[in-house]
């Protein structure tokens, strides 16, 4: 079975942010979890960038709110 893109954000974020992936939900984001500050929003987007091969442009940080968001986000990269 295949992880899908929504359990690598979340293991990503897990690890990043030092907390059980069954705690990084769909709507854990900046504005709900106070260690996600600005260097590791940067930080997850590398990582994100890295493990899919995909390359944000400055106007997807915007939409990168919600870990539910960053998946929308990263699975419409893949298919471009």
């Amino acid at each position: 079975m295949t992880e899908t893109v929504l359990d690598q954000v979340r293991a990503i974020a897990a690890g990043l942010f030092d907390i059980p992936a069954s705690q990084v939900t769909p709507d854990l984001g900046p504005a709900t979890f106070e260690a996600w500050d600005s260097v590791q929003h940067l930080n997850l987007m590398l990582d994100l960038e890295q493990t899919f091969g995909v390359r944000f442009e400055p106007e997807d940080v915007e939409q990168m709110q919600s870990i539910g968001l960053i998946v929308r986000l990263v699975e419409q990269k893949r298919q471009t």
